[in-house]
């Protein structure tokens, strides 16, 4: 019972902050045609949801540091959390004990959203990796922070271990970003003619440079501290790419599905590729859009809006109703038979996306599977009120007359952005 009746004063007491805070956001801007603002759940650690405090929460919960500003994206890491606003403005929340908020402030932790320091040019794109971020200019520069203990910042062999302030990828001078992808300790990014570029911890073949193991079973040559070309897609124009815990994977402008790193044999689609540490096409997928990857699965979605999954299915981060290991893409079907999925992304070991402007997630709920005699858990990023897995995909309910155009999978925690219809 205890849990049940603390279960229903939760839903009940995060629906009305919810509703509280969207009639706030209707009385400040009610002259603006649309309003597009962040709702966040899941582990509140660090202050990584940027709500002002430390707790976690089980439901969406409106961010209210953007009363008076238009948010265009967010994006979830480690135990951090980025915003980008209309005007191309950073802000950041959450851990910073490796300078990933990149902020001038010397603080361990911030529980409200701060602006990143330092960028001077408008902001068209935001990516946050477990402990590192970066921003993309509007004329194609590449900014990045955080963590460089492998030299998964690109800023040479000589750059500092750690970060805290934005730098320009100077290296990277010419050519002109059109978008990027942060894993736990390596960075890949696409330029607007489709080269294909990555850099940091290259062990586990992750970096598709094909770095090859020893006869004892050990990568040599495994960091790259500055953005090298992967030479095995050189004539390939890539159009998007993704980057997971030990694998990378990308799309190019035919559609077909390139994937590489650790757990590549036997866990994503590879079952008859023997060398994971370069590129390799998966034939089994229709035409592609869009790629994410998660701690150890991958999600593919298709131009007619299919979800496919496969990988490690640890908690039923898969979405096919079960948790048994998938080796070849599998369809996602439940909800998404009816309606076409838009955007995708994946977290550690839970899944999310949007399908007719409603979100969706399914897998790792959290650490215990149920809320703990106090009240308080680790999980909740799935947004249904509870830290239970769910192995099929459950939408999350974010309120009436609202429309997701955008998610964000962090490590444990989530984040929309969601606007009126």
């Amino acid at each position: 019972m205890l849990i049940r009746s603390y279960s229903q004063f939760s839903k009940f007491k995060l629906k009305v902050g919810l509703d509280i805070g969207l009639g706030l956001l209707r009385r400040s801007n009610s002259s603006e045609p649309e309003r597009k603002f962040a709702a966040l759940w899941g582990n509140g650690d660090y202050g990584r949801l940027g709500l002002g405090s430390l707790d976690s929460q089980w439901r969406p919960v409106i961010c209210s540091a953007f009363q008076n500003q238009n948010l265009k994206a967010v994006s979830c890491g480690g135990a951090h959390t980025l915003f980008l606003t209309d005007t191309g403005r950073v802000f950041a929340a959450g851990l910073n004990d490796f300078g990933q908020l990149g902020i001038s402030e010397n603080k361990d932790y911030s529980v409200e959203p701060l602006e990143v320091s330092g960028l001077q040019k408008e902001i068209v794109k935001i990516y946050a990796g477990y402990y590192h971020s970066c921003a993309i200019t509007v004329d194609g520069e590449l900014y990045i922070w955080g963590k460089n203990s492998n030299g998964q910042l690109g800023l040479g062999k000589r750059a500092a271990d750690v970060v805290p302030l934005p730098m320009k990828v100077e290296c990277l001078e010419g050519m002109t970003i059109r978008m990027a992808a942060l894993g736990s300790e390596h960075s890949v990014a696409v330029t607007d003619g489709g080269q294909a570029l990555s850099w940091g911890l290259g062990d586990s073949g992750r970096l598709g440079h094909g770095h090859e193991s020893s006869f004892l079973g050990f990568f040599k040559s495994t960091s790259e501290y500055t953005p090298r070309l992967i030479k095995d897609l050189e004539g390939i124009k890539v159009k998007s790419v993704a980057a997971g815990l030990l694998h990378s994977a990308c799309i190019d402008e035919n559609g077909s599905v390139f994937i590489f790193g650790e757990r590549a044999v036997g866990k994503l689609g590879l079952v008859k590729v023997n060398n994971a540490t370069k590129p390799s096409m998966i034939s089994e997928l229709p035409y592609s859009d869009e790629v994410a990857c998660g701690g150890y699965h991958t999600c593919v979605l298709t131009r007619s809006g299919e979800l496919y999954t496969w990988g490690s299915n640890e908690n039923g981060c898969l979405g096919i109703g079960s948790s048994d290991v998938v080796h070849l893409p599998e369809k996602v079907q439940g909800p998404f038979l009816m309606s076409s999925v838009s955007q995708i992304s994946c977290g550690w070991k839970h899944t999310a996306a949007i399908s007719e402007g409603k979100v969706f997630t399914w897998g790792w709920g959290g650490s215990h599977g149920t809320f703990s005699e106090d009240g308080h858990s680790s999980g909740g990023q799935l947004g249904h009120g509870s830290d239970v897995d769910y192995i099929r995909p459950t939408m999350v309910s974010v309120g009436e007359n609202l429309k997701a155009v955008q998610v964000s999978c962090g490590f444990n925690h989530t984040g929309a952005i969601l606007r009126y219809t």
